[in-house]
């Protein structure tokens, strides 16, 4: 399927030719009563009585028990690293996932049943605009967990090939290309917009525990929105939240804080779900980081694909900043729009 925006199908991304703590301060020391002011400290006869010793330092406070989890990027980022401390621990993934849930259980249609399928994915703060790259990076930690790729690699293949000038990427195709180099995975470029015959296949994707890299228009909450492509921004998804008519017979355990919310059962063969029809409106909620929060999000596939859809312009901001940026032939348009990257290890079957 064919968007407005979108350009002729291209033929797959061709595989790459090459695989001090400050000391503690002590109260000066206690002087006799009615002692002259002296231009030198008064010699040991003068004084009426001996300087009593500084009183003993204060005990250390008692530790909470809260340290900080690592979160990458924000070694250099001392705003963020400051906002995190006093907003308390960041939970887990799964407590996470699970937080944000209860926090819109209202939204959940009630006349259905919903299954979570959710991958764990580590967040990283984003330095600059390098959106995509990060996203690329937090979706590498599934596609090879155990040799995985810094950023800063990620970052210069991208430079060397001619992708990014200072980290933005705003090709797809690029990023595809980007994808199978440094992360040696299978890379499919999803032309034609999240909607119609791709739909089923994207979420299949994300059933199957896969990532998905989207581009769309990012609004202050970081949320999408249609910006024609003016707040241009790259968001991972690896989860998808599902509301089922009726809920398969095998394979799927209950949640025992939200009644009606379903998870797969670990080690256990399960029926796949069928998937709701596209008519079906809040239906089906996309689960995704960016590289501006270290927290999940949960998305409404709806206005994700909408957004996707018009990314059209490249911003009036960008253009007149000064700076240098890699903008594909046909802008925006040719390189964004309507587009997504599906992204399997080497070894997964299609």
């Amino acid at each position: 399927m064919i968007s407005p925006c979108s350009p002729s199908l291209e033929p797959p991304i061709p595989p790459p030719q090459t695989p001090a703590s400050q000391a503690p301060i002590i109260p000066p020391s206690l002087l006799p009563p009615n002692l002259p002011e002296l231009a030198f400290p008064p010699s040991p006869s003068s004084l009426q009585t001996p300087i009593p010793p500084p009183p003993p330092l204060p005990p250390p406070p008692p530790t909470t028990g809260f340290s900080p989890p690592h979160v990458f990027g924000l070694e250099k980022s001392q705003l963020l690293k400051e906002a995190l401390e006093r907003a308390g621990p960041v939970p887990r993934s799964r407590e996470d996932v699970k937080r944000l849930l209860k926090l819109h259980k209202n939204r959940f249609r009630s006349d259905l049943q919903w299954i979570l399928f959710c991958a764990d994915l580590p967040s990283l703060i984003q330095e600059g605009p390098q959106c995509g790259l990060v996203a690329l990076w937090m979706a590498g930690t599934l596609l090879a967990p155990l040799s995985g790729s810094p950023l800063e690699r990620l970052v210069q293949v991208a430079m060397e090939r001619g992708y990014t000038a200072q980290g933005e990427m705003f090709s797809v195709t690029d990023m595809g290309r980007l994808a199978q180099e440094a992360l040696g995975c299978q890379a499919e470029v999803l032309y034609g917009g999240l909607g119609g015959p791709n739909r089923d296949h994207v979420l299949q994707h994300l059933v199957a525990g896969h990532p998905l890299l989207i581009p769309y228009d990012e609004d202050f909450n970081h949320e999408p929105c249609q910006r024609k492509g003016h707040k241009a921004h790259w968001a991972v998804s690896a989860g998808v939240l599902l509301g089922v008519q009726g809920m398969p017979s095998l394979g799927y355990d209950e949640d025992p804080e939200l009644p009606g919310l379903f998870h797969p059962a670990p080690g256990t063969p399960r029926q796949p779900p069928s998937l709701p029809e596209e008519g079906s409106p809040g239906a089906v909620y996309l689960l995704a980081k960016q590289g501006k929060s270290w927290h999940y999000q949960l998305w409404d596939y709806d206005q994700v694909r909408a957004s996707n859809l018009q990314l059209t312009d490249f911003s009036p901001s960008r253009a007149a900043d000064g700076r240098e940026y890699v903008v594909p032939v046909g802008g925006l348009r040719a390189g964004l729009c309507g587009q997504a990257l599906l992204l399997r290890p080497r070894d997964s079957g299609h």
